[in-house]
């Protein structure tokens, strides 16, 4: 059998399959160019894109920012605390229950029946190893760690915040598996219900979302599914065009293509803006759960969730710190999708609805010190390379106390109201307007500047900067107060007195100073040698048999050693240095004559400090000043009252010379830097210069109490903070006040950027900010023991006479106490120094005993309320009744007022 197949020939056979009609071959041929033409289109930006997605995905998607961490908190045996405090510290830093879905791999903790366990993890700072906190009574009774009993045991630092970006945004990576389930719930339920389902673009809610734009004649319905948000925010502009929601489509559909689902939720979560916080910008769910609510992301609950899922749509406008009617209302529209997309029960949403907004505090000085961060920043770029930085996963722990950077906000917060009312005050004038019957009188403000602050608080004896607030504002302006340099004022004066002090063991002041001080000043009177004391190698002189004369004195043969008790000279003065004439004044104009040293710093005496600096020289002050870390003082007498510029934290570690025993610290910022695997990249500690000799940094310790307990600085005790610290005013345009106890320094600087007076003084304004700040810092646990200033060998306490200055006996009770170095202290009683005119009748009653009394005893603060009666003199004045005998005893106890101690008033306040 065979079968014929017939062959059509000729050129038309084709064209029976094509349409007959030619418009409709024209059109089947324009349709299959166009299919050609979009194909290749297609293809074209399809390979462009691919290639883009490709660069930036290609490495990591965020930068894997340093992230720094603030210094971990001590837990001590025989603390007050609670479990319940030691797990909101271990949520804060990341810490998870044991038996979570999703385990923190910092850390985990259970609870025991009388503690708590903490078991840390492999990204923990400490490593493995587990700790039981066992508590008593509410207080720690044991701590076993790693099988062995402990006296401390350090919990997780705290993150502080991430290093951000040139862009100044802040983000902290999260893993999907890190994210609750209830905030993946919010998002899904409020922003794509069909995630799961769709191929990255869900054209029924973009037809949707068209019809309304149509209808309502502008573009305000997106229809973008997460997917397309995603391509949005790493790919291109917000910008609503046609244009690019065809190329937001586009790169969806690649990156549907690329990656999972759980990915591409991922990239959202880390990378959707969530509003500003200061000047930056939040990005992602983990820094946003910090950023509103001060915790960690897996430690959010349902109302907190939906409302960060809420603010997605429109940040700046649902601001719940601006506007939190509006937070709350779109949070419970977020809680009534998640019941219809069946995340949730009716009754959860109900709960939600009533729970009101928890927000962290907006300051952001509390939460992320943006000064310090930036300081921290600044140190790290030059060890590290940005790259590094950016890309490197290290972990930077900071000697920055969370605890106490709160507290320094606080403070400062609460202290610029004050400042404000106060130069409001000062601004504010009654104009009168208009003449005769007609003149009205109006109250105006005269336009001015805000006032600018900043605070610097660190460990004496560590250098660790605690906290740092760098300005009143770190939104508005990013300039950091702290290392701004500005004229000293008084708090410079310390370095004079030092350097004073110090002669005690320099060899003394040589006679020749005596005579070049007399003749560069106006004033006759220089520091009495009579009440000085000879060089501590030396013999001390014999006491005089009368007590000194504020009058001119003849320039000593030997060289004189300066002591707190030295009569210094307060009265106009004009003073030479080489072509130059310099006339301080006091303030108000109000001058003291002859007075002490120690009663010239305690009251800022202008006069009594520049004549005190020439016979030390200016250059023996210029060079220890050099030494303590201020590098732009000259020797002139301007040195002497702070004319010099110095920053906050120069002076902060200027004053450690002072605090910690004559050495000086330079602030450290920054513990360790560690990389991901916690392997240490690098270790900070505190330069230390020896600068004074130990004695003499006590013997200023002490000298400076006074300042406080009753000189310029008395509003410190007068607000409540009594414990034992010493301190300065400042006051030059700006107001200063710097100030110490045994284990916490604290500078405190006000002031205005354009340089102008702010006519206000150190002890009105800077020290009770300081005040405030160091009251909240006793509160915290760390700091609550404040002891009394360490007292080295070779120092000597002395109970001493308020009217001469002498050493105190039985008949002259009203003293106090001071410190000196050993060999240097008054040698004559202050029978001697009255001399015959106590008279014969105080002989015969026994009044003119010229047995000194004792120093307090050991563990008695010796500087105590300084200025006022002690109550060891108290005691010995008793001591000395009781001893008296027969009726001439009882009659003198009559007629000794001064055995029935009386409270003092306090003292006038006497800025300067």
């Amino acid at each position: 059998m065979s079968i014929k197949i017939r062959i059509p020939r000729g050129p038309g056979s084709a064209a029976r399959y094509l349409p007959q009609d030619a418009v409709l071959r024209a059109g089947v041929a324009a349709f299959l160019l166009l299919a050609v033409i979009g194909c290749g289109v297609f293809t074209f930006y399809w390979v462009r894109y691919a290639r883009i997605v490709d660069r930036r995905l290609s490495g990591p998607i965020f930068d894997n920012t340093a992230k720094i961490y603030g210094a971990p908190e001590l837990v001590r045996v025989g603390e007050r605390i609670t479990a319940s405090d030691i797990v909101s510290e271990l949520q804060r830093a990341g810490y998870t229950e044991e038996g979570a879905k999703a385990p923190s791999q910092i850390g985990t903790y259970h609870l025991l029946r009388d503690g708590i366990a903490i078991e840390p993890g492999t990204e923990s700072y400490r490593g493995p190893g587990e700790a039981d906190i066992h508590l008593k009574q509410g207080k720690v009774d044991t701590i076993l760690s790693a099988g062995k009993l402990v006296g401390g045991y350090e919990l997780e630092p705290q993150l502080v915040t991430a290093l951000y970006t040139e862009q100044r945004s802040k983000r902290q990576v999260v893993k999907y598996q890190d994210i609750p389930k209830v905030m993946r719930e919010a998002v899904l339920s409020v922003e794509d219900r069909r995630f799961f389902q769709h191929g990255g673009v869900n054209y029924i809610r973009l037809l949707e979302a068209a019809l309304v734009d149509l209808r309502e004649g502008r573009h305000e319905q997106g229809g973008s599914t997460i997917t397309m948000q995603v391509a949005r925010m790493f790919f291109l502009t917000p910008q609503k065009t046609f244009r690019r929601k065809l190329t937001e489509m586009l790169i969806s559909i690649e990156l549907e293509h690329r990656f999972s689902k759980e990915q591409i939720f991922e990239f959202y979560a880390n990378q959707v803006d969530l509003g500003q916080r200061g000047s930056f910008a939040i990005h992602g769910f983990g820094e946003a759960a910090h950023a509103f609510f001060n915790k960690d992301l897996q430690a959010i609950t349902l109302p907190e969730a939906a409302l960060l899922a809420g603010l997605i749509q429109r940040p700046s406008y649902l601001s719940p710190y601006r506007h939190p009617e509006r937070a709350l209302d779109r949070r419970n529209l977020v809680l009534d999708a998640m019941v219809e997309n069946h995340a949730i029960t009716r009754s959860d949403a109900e709960r939600g609805k009533a729970a009101p907004l928890k927000l962290a505090p907006l300051n952001v000085e509390a939460s992320d010190a943006p000064y310090f961060v930036d300081l921290v920043k600044d140190n790290l770029t030059s060890h590290f390379s940005d790259q590094e930085l950016a890309g490197g996963n290290y972990h930077v722990y900071s000697t920055l106390d969370p605890d106490l950077q709160r507290g320094a906000a606080q403070a400062v917060s609460e202290g610029l109201k004050v400042v404000d009312a106060k130069l409001l005050k000062l601004r504010t004038r009654r104009i009168k307007i208009g003449k005769g019957r007609k003149a009205k009188y109006e109250t105006r403000v005269l336009p001015g500047p805000d006032a600018q602050v900043a605070l610097v608080a660190i460990d004496p004896h560590t250098g660790h900067m605690l906290a740092l607030v760098g300005g009143r504002n770190y939104a508005f302006s990013q300039l950091d107060h702290a290392v701004a340099k500005r004229p000293t004022g008084s708090i410079f004066k310390p370095f004079v007195y030092a350097a004073a002090i110090n002669t005690a063991l320099s060899g003394g002041v040589p006679p020749a100073n005596f005579a070049a001080a007399a003749a560069n000043s106006s004033s006759s009177t220089v520091p009495t040698p009579a009440n000085a004391a000879t060089p501590a190698s030396a013999t001390p002189q014999q006491p005089a048999s009368a007590p000194p004369e504020p009058a001119p004195v003849a320039t000593p043969t030997a060289p004189v050693v300066i002591t707190p008790v030295t009569l210094v000279n307060d009265e106009p003065t004009t003073f030479s240095y080489g072509d130059q004439i310099y006339e301080p004044r006091n303030y108000r104009d109000e001058y003291h004559g002859q007075v002490t040293a120690r009663y010239a710093l305690a009251l800022s005496l202008n006069n009594a400090t520049v004549a005190l600096a020439q016979l030390v020289g200016y250059d023996k002050v210029a060079d220890l000043a050099r030494a303590a870390g201020i590098n732009s003082v000259k020797a002139t007498p301007a040195m002497a009252l702070g004319a010099y510029d110095a920053t906050p934290l120069d002076m902060a570690s200027a004053y450690t010379v002072f605090a910690n025993g004559g050495v000086k610290l330079s602030p450290v910022l920054i513990n360790s830097v560690r990389n991901a695997k916690g392997d240490v990249l690098a270790n900070y500690q505190a330069e230390q210069k020896p600068v004074l000799d130990a004695r003499v940094a006590y013997i200023m310790t002490n000298m400076m109490a006074g300042v406080l307990n009753y000189g310029t600085a008395y509003g410190v005790r007068a607000a409540g903070f009594n414990a034992p610290a010493a301190g300065k005013t400042g006051t030059s345009h700006d107001a200063w006040f710097a100030g110490y106890t045994s284990d916490l320094l604290c500078i405190v600087w006000v002031g205005y950027d354009d340089y102008s007076d702010i006519r206000l003084s150190g002890a009105e304004i800077a020290a009770p900010i300081w005040t405030d700040f160091m009251k909240r810092a006793v509160t915290l646990p760390e700091y609550r023991d404040v002891s009394d200033f360490e007292q080295p060998t070779g120092v000597v306490n002395v109970q001493l006479d308020k009217v001469t200055n002498a050493l105190a006996t039985s008949t002259c009770p009203n003293d106090y106490v001071a410190a000196f170095i050993a060999g240097t202290e008054p040698t004559e009683t202050c029978d001697q120094a009255m001399g015959e005119h106590r008279g014969f009748l105080a002989r015969i009653l026994g009044l003119g005993g010229a047995k000194p009394l004792p120093p307090p005893p050991p563990g008695q603060p010796p500087n105590a309320q300084a200025g006022q009666q002690t109550a060891g003199a108290q005691g010995q004045a008793a001591d000395a009744d009781k001893k008296k005998k027969g009726l001439f005893g009882k009659i003198v106890g009559i007629f000794k007022e001064d055995d029935k101690p009386t409270a003092p008033s306090p003292p006038p306040s006497q800025p300067h």
